[in-house]
């Protein structure tokens, strides 16, 4: 199976007044998640994603979304869709001061079901109502502006975005993965002390 077969022929825009891209190439990376309707009064869910040039964190958000999501798969992909709406824009800023992209921007998720339906050309939707954050994401992918890919819940630094995350192990090793230095020993994800 193909992209082609289902988004055509389509590429990534590249601006044509874009100067010549110098240096080194950088690495975009996209960590995002969502706290499915964690808002106790209306019920929003939220959208959190930390973006990263060179493994270096650069961009951070943390958003209620606009609707009110009936599953967690809806609320994941519209946070994944957000996320790539700014992927998008900060590769063209890129582009605009003639930094050269390594390729493709990595957005990792915690889902697995949104991964796969973002990352197989052959999987389908039945539900109308995720349909245009589906297609946006998966279009995104065919273009080869972005690539999809899982990473367990524990590793995902965008959970600072959208949860609460209780003092303890968990949370020192996901505060080291943006904050530099802030603890002596670093951590693993499955919480143990890592000789530095």
């Amino acid at each position: 199976c193909d992209w082609k077969e289902f988004y055509g022929d389509v590429k990534e825009m590249i601006p044509i007044n874009a100067p010549e891209p110098r240096g080194k190439d950088v690495d975009l990376r996209l960590f995002v998640d969502a706290d499915f309707a964690g808002d106790k009064v209306n019920r929003r869910s939220r959208t959190g994603f930390i973006a990263y040039i060179n493994m270096a964190p650069v961009a951070w958000s943390s958003k209620k979304q606009a609707t009110i999501e009936t599953s967690v798969f809806g609320s994941e992909f519209v946070a994944l869709k957000h996320g790539m709406e700014y992927t998008r824009g900060l590769r063209y800023k890129l582009r605009m001061m003639g930094v050269p992209l390594s390729g493709p921007a990595y957005v990792y998720g915690d889902n697995m079901s949104v991964i796969q339906n973002t990352s197989r050309p052959e999987s389908t939707l039945k539900k109308k109502s995720h349909s245009v954050c589906y297609h946006a994401v998966r279009e995104s992918v065919a273009m080869g502006e972005i690539v999809t890919s899982h990473v367990r819940s524990e590793e995902n630094v965008a959970d600072l975005c959208t949860k609460v995350i209780p003092g303890g192990m968990k949370r020192q090793y996901l505060v080291t993965q943006v904050l530099y230095d802030v603890y002596e020993q670093e951590v693993s994800p499955g919480g143990d002390k890592v000789a530095s």
